[in-house]
């Protein structure tokens, strides 16, 4: 990456996405993160992250793939699977760094070069990673348990009235590669859950659509050799209610440490 921790050049950060978690990134840029600078963004809605651009302390332009490419050292993709997918290759051909948030996307199309993949919504990453390489991982287990709207619009639900969920209903259950294919903006933990620890195919999900929850909540069960390991987090939803809070802060908080002396944990 371009601005290394011995240059005092700040490291140059676009926005590929600016819907409810790329606004909050860029504003958090803007504001001020150590040796981190807002490059500018891209939206399929110009007009509205030209308004919300110019808006934050500073300004920043709105800019085409091409030229986002060319002015960052690092881009932060807060886009949709799909977009990842066109927008990957681009990217990386042109020597930057990518973030991704639709860790989904790395099941099926795994980058070549140098990618980054914050914790999002999910925690506990660093204890299966450790216990997949050195302890001897056998079996990890995701159940996400979410408001139905929260599912809205994902293909798995298609044959579902969602408004007229009154219990519980399981709409998935399977390994993480099928889940997010079935639920491409729903699931990216069980994305990044299955790349720290055993790999999308070994890895199960069941997903509810649960009208009794207010809060997307996802549990974590991993055993093996090493112990068991549990891990239960409740996401406020976001403006988006597919998104929790935590996927924003976490991305953030990674990209505070990028220049940090002091990095704890994933």
């Amino acid at each position: 990456m371009r601005g290394s921790s011995t240059s005092p050049s700040p490291i140059r950060v676009g926005l590929f996405g600016l819907g409810t978690i790329g606004r909050a990134v860029a504003s958090a840029l803007a504001a001020g993160l150590p040796g981190l600078a807002l490059a500018g963004g891209t939206s399929r809605d110009q007009a509205r992250a030209r308004a919300f651009l110019q808006a934050l302390p500073g300004g920043a332009p709105l800019l085409d793939l091409d030229a986002l490419i060319a002015t960052s050292d690092l881009v932060v993709e807060a886009a949709t699977q799909a977009a990842l997918v066109a927008a990957a290759p681009r990217v990386l051909e042109a020597g930057r760094d990518l973030l991704v948030l639709s860790i989904g996307a790395l099941l099926d199309h795994p980058g070549g070069a140098r990618l980054h993949a914050p914790s999002a919504a999910i925690a506990g990453l660093d204890g299966l990673k450790g216990a997949a390489v050195e302890g001897h991982l056998d079996s990890v287990l995701v159940e996400t348990r979410k408001p139905p709207r929260g599912l809205a619009g994902a293909p798995g639900v298609e044959h579902l009235d969602l408004d007229a969920v009154r219990a519980p209903v399981l709409v998935f259950e399977g390994t993480a590669r099928d889940a997010c294919r079935t639920f491409p903006a729903n699931v990216n933990v069980v994305a990044a859950v299955s790349l720290a620890g055993l790999g999308p195919d070994r890895t199960r999900i069941r997903i509810w659509a649960d009208p009794g929850v207010t809060r997307n909540r996802h549990t974590v069960t991993a055993e093996g050799a090493f112990g068991r390991l549990r891990v239960e987090v409740e996401n406020v939803p976001s403006a988006n209610p597919r998104t929790g809070k935590l996927s924003y802060l976490s991305t953030i908080a990674y990209l505070r440490n990028l220049r940090s002396p002091v990095r704890v944990g994933t």
